[in-house]
């Protein structure tokens, strides 16, 4: 069977990781951005030069429109979509007390309605329900949904925790139908996202005191455990929350 693999947010960090792995184990894949056009494009030539097939397609998750022609531009260039990762979103680092409803409202709509319409999409494609073959699907989430976060970032891992509660709900709606949906809860990585902070020595070695390993992750670390997820070697495994973070953090 062909595999088809569609990652939002695929063009930096996990995602970007995620795909040139993918690529190299013969999946075809479809890398979604929103504004990241060059580091989308070099992923894609990262992937062809290896003898892969990619594609990078822009869309906003926030935006059900640009979700919909997403997967409807995978299947035209690629074929039916097999395989779904959303490793799209944003943070926001707040006190409870500094909200602010836009901000709020931005948060949300990217990290969860976002991610739900993504799997609202797959399932019409992949569940067997509505003539598909299966498929599976990994939600990338966070350890902060398991504590609440570090602190200020409590909205943030309100919406992970969304995430993970969503995940086990869909997984169980379409366990019959040929889809197997998982969460994968990374730690503190390094990544485009944190490396500007990860550089402040203080800093780092206050997050890498609080991890038990005693140190962040990278990103092919929690790559290779997502495509394990996709993989038919996790054939028995749906609605199960995967923590890669070396062991949790204490805050």
């Amino acid at each position: 069977m062909t595999k088809v693999l569609l990652i939002t947010g695929g063009a930096s960090g996990i995602g970007a990781e995620t795909a040139r792995r993918a690529g190299a184990r013969g999946y075809k894949v479809a890398i979604n951005y929103r504004s990241r056009d060059s580091q989308a494009r070099a992923v894609v030539a990262d992937i062809e030069a290896k003898g892969g097939r990619a594609i990078a397609l822009p869309g906003d998750m926030a935006r059900e429109a640009d979700i919909v022609r997403l997967f409807e531009e995978t299947e035209r260039a690629l074929g039916p979509i097999t395989h779904l990762v959303n490793s799209a979103g944003i943070s926001a680092r707040a006190r409870v007390d500094e909200y602010d409803a836009a901000m709020l409202a931005n948060l949300l709509a990217t990290n969860v309605t976002g991610l739900m319409l993504c799997c609202r999409e797959a399932a019409r494609r992949m569940s067997t329900r509505h003539g598909g073959k299966g498929g599976a699907i990994v939600n990338v989430s966070s350890m902060a949904a398991t504590l609440g976060g570090r602190p200020g970032s409590s909205a943030y891992a309100a919406s992970k925790g969304a995430v993970d509660a969503f995940t086990k709900g869909f997984a169980r709606e379409v366990a019959a139908e040929g889809i197997r949906v998982n969460s994968m809860r990374p730690g503190m990585v390094l990544t485009e996202m944190t490396e500007a902070r990860l550089k402040e020595q203080a800093f780092r070695s206050h997050i890498e005191t609080s991890i038990p390993m005693r140190r962040v992750g990278q990103s092919h670390e929690i790559a290779d455990a997502i495509l394990w997820l996709l993989s038919d070697e996790a054939s028995f495994i749906t609605g199960a929350m995967l923590d890669a973070a070396g062991g949790g953090y204490t805050i």
